[in-house]
């Protein structure tokens, strides 16, 4: 399941915007538990875009639900969504800072860099996130929305090659399956074909 995410109906921008941490923590863990039963999901990506609380209190109110659901096996895994963005980047090192042993994934969104962008520059791009999120498992991703990024015609499982031959490819996260289901998902199969070899 995805907590978050950038907008809802009517491109109306998703806010993480707690009134307190201890409240927030308590509705989170009692909506999500009961979601993850109901459906039998086992994991957790963290998306928030957008922001009316200070970094501390994100890291605080995700790290303490992220605690609680693995310390309670409501899910097995954690990861989070941050892109390159001041204020994203902010909150998501603050949360990584004092957290990021609860995390899993990091599901970087390299699709927001710009369109066009080109091997070495994405190759460069994993890097410094890497570094951002040391010790962490950063996924690669592209888009088939047509938004920005490394493209598959423009490199991207060439990309993934090198990464994978270096041990640094941890996974492809692919935004976003609406978009790839006219196409019969065939880059979500060319990337499960790579990760498998």
């Amino acid at each position: 399941m995805s907590l978050g995410g950038d907008t809802i109906a009517n491109n109306e921008k998703v806010y993480f915007s707690p009134k307190a941490i201890n409240s927030w923590v308590r509705n989170a863990i009692h909506s999500i538990t009961d979601i993850s039963r109901q459906y039998h999901l086992d994991g957790i990506d963290i998306d928030y875009e957008h922001f009316h609380a200070d970094a501390d209190t994100f890291a605080e109110c995700i790290g303490r639900l992220l605690f609680f659901l693995k310390q309670n096996g409501v899910v097995s895994f954690a990861s989070i969504a941050p892109y390159n963005d001041d204020s994203v980047h902010l909150h998501y090192l603050a949360l990584w800072r004092k957290y990021g042993h609860l995390i899993d994934y990091v599901n970087f969104q390299f699709y927001a860099y710009e369109k066009g962008t080109n091997i070495s520059q994405f190759l460069k791009y994993f890097d410094e996130q890497s570094s951002n999120y040391r010790g962490g498992k950063v996924l690669v991703s592209f888009g088939t929305d047509g938004s920005g990024g490394l493209s598959p015609e423009n490199g991207f499982f060439m990309a993934c090659r090198r990464l994978k031959h270096q041990g640094k490819l941890h996974g492809i996260f692919v935004w976003s399956a609406d978009d790839s289901m006219k196409d019969g998902f065939r880059y979500e199969k060319r990337s499960q074909t790579l990760l498998a070899k």
